[in-house]
């Protein structure tokens, strides 16, 4: 225990950086039990530290991947850690500990003035734990760098959030605003590029390969022991990635898939489902509150557009386009495959994703329709910048 201690205050002591994510202000800190998922690398133990900095008194910080925890149960330390008068508990990767669900819950229980804010992968289903947290937890999702965050972070350039009905409604007033300070079509291009995780700033000519080493890693060590996957059913994922990740935004044959995969068409649906819930892939479906993995998707896209440029040097414009457009939308919006446009958003807008001289041809007389139109720093009545969607969160 006494270890855990130094290594906190030592952690306290490090370079924590003062850019502050989107989510940070979102959560209500007062809460007792606070669990934020996100992938690897979008900033869930940075935003830990802040909030931790901002606390300090009768705080600890401490991450589940110790070695510590390989033979010592976390409830025992927490225990001991609440007598000694800590009563503000920061847990990292959770989910690298077997009984994480069960010790926080006896924890929450029996410790009553005690705060938790936890974080773990995205694959974690509360639900489905070996306790139940779901009446107790507060959960929240980070995803990775908004556009407008990235300008931030890049730029120094702090701008405002927008609802998607500013957006649609107001497009032309903003983006003059915006782009009066900055040029904002290199910096897009850029952040489509490096921009969605805030480690590409520790070293861009690394950036990429250590993308395909994360997603490695998140496959091999979040989705399998959480998911109880086979070594062989492991290899079957990563070759399941390797072909969508060289076609996409793809259009999954469900059964050409499974004989290629020798997998029963089923266990296809359960890998895409369990690739989409750990943030590697976006799945596109007809109905986006369907919760079932058996609901085949539409389309099947990588989760972001740097990982596109990450599995290969030339990725397809229009591929990247409606990545970045389901990317985004997706944080605070349901998206679906509509019967005309390329995305439906909340039930009610009709979305055509295109190049500067996209036309409305496809979603002409069809009701609350848009078109987002790439390489263009203004837009005119229903055609709205695509770089503007970005500035939702």
């Amino acid at each position: 225990m006494e270890r855990i201690i130094k290594h906190f205050q030592k952690k306290l002591k490090s370079n924590i950086p003062e850019f502050k994510r989107y989510l940070y202000n979102e959560i209500d800190w007062n809460q007792r039990l606070i669990l934020i998922l996100g992938h690897r690398g979008a900033g869930k133990t940075t935003l830990l530290l802040q909030k931790v900095i901002e606390q300090a008194q009768n705080s600890i910080y401490f991450s589940l991947d110790d070695f510590y925890f390989e033979e010592n149960r976390l409830i025992i330390l927490l225990e001991s850690l609440y007598e000694k008068g800590y009563r503000n508990f920061y847990l990292d990767e959770v989910h690298r500990y077997e009984y994480w669900s069960k010790d926080i819950k006896m924890a929450y229980d029996q410790l009553d003035d005690a705060h938790f804010y936890i974080t773990g992968s995205s694959i974690l289903e509360i639900d489905k734990a070996q306790a139940d947290l779901s009446r107790r937890a507060s959960v929240f999702h980070l995803s990775g760098l908004s556009f407008r965050e990235f300008l931030k972070l890049e730029y120094k350039q702090d701008f405002e959030t927008y609802t998607l009905n500013d957006v649609i409604s107001k497009h032309q007033e903003i983006s003059t605003q915006i782009t009066d300070s900055i040029n904002i079509i290199p910096a897009f291009n850029k952040y489509l590029e490096f921009g969605y995780f805030p480690f590409y700033k520790e070293d861009k000519q690394t950036y990429k390969s250590r993308l395909q080493e994360i997603v490695r890693v998140v496959i091999e060590m979040d989705i399998a022991p959480n998911e109880d996957i086979s070594y062989s059913s492991l290899r079957k994922m990563e070759k399941l990635l390797f072909i969508i990740s060289q076609i996409v935004p793809f259009t999954p044959n469900i059964s050409e898939l499974a004989i290629k995969l020798d997998t029963s068409r089923n266990s296809v649906l359960k890998m895409l489902d369990l690739l989409a819930k750990a943030d590697i892939l976006l799945l596109l479906k007809k109905d986006a509150k369907g919760m079932s993995f058996l609901q085949k998707p539409e389309k099947v896209y990588l989760n972001n557009t740097n990982l596109a440029f990450s599995f290969t040097d030339q990725p397809n414009p229009g591929n990247l386009r409606e990545t970045f457009f389901l990317n985004q939308l997706s944080v605070k919006h349901a998206v679906s495959s509509p019967k005309f446009g390329d995305f439906m958003v909340d039930d009610q807008y009709i979305f055509e994703i295109g190049g500067p001289n996209k036309t409305s041809k496809q979603i002409k007389g069809i009701p609350n329709s848009y078109i987002a139109a790439d390489k263009i720093k203004f837009g005119t009545d229903k055609t709205i910048p695509l770089w503007l969607f970005g500035f939702l969160y």
